[in-house]
């Protein structure tokens, strides 16, 4: 009985123990002096505390990052850097509020 000759693979593997992830670039206008005033003025009117129901989380001295959140995002229309659309929020629920805001775009 004849055996089927294999075809080698076309591609190499990839060795994730070694192989790094592109780098992570920040969108160039989160990097201006305006929106870093604004992330400051959110943060501080928010008390340096998560502004999610029930969230105890503390930012500055409390250890926590916290992300100063467009409470409508950016490209959905809201206004990039009026304190009123901004919220701050924990990474947990930074990152819960993020894919609610993704899902009902997609859905659209």
């Amino acid at each position: 009985m004849a055996r089927l000759a294999t075809l080698l693979p076309r591609l190499g593997t990839l060795d994730t123990r070694t192989a790094q992830p592109a780098p992570k670039v920040a969108d160039p206008e989160l990097l201006t002096p305006e929106h870093r005033a604004w992330r400051q003025e959110v943060l501080k009117r928010a008390g340096w505390k998560c502004q999610a129901p029930g969230c105890t989380a503390h930012g500055r001295r409390g250890g926590v990052r916290l992300y100063a959140d467009h409470i409508v995002e950016r490209r959905d229309g809201g206004a990039p850097l009026d304190p009123a659309n901004g919220q701050a929020l924990c990474p947990k629920h930074h990152a819960e509020k993020t894919a609610r805001e993704r899902a009902k775009r997609m859905a659209r």
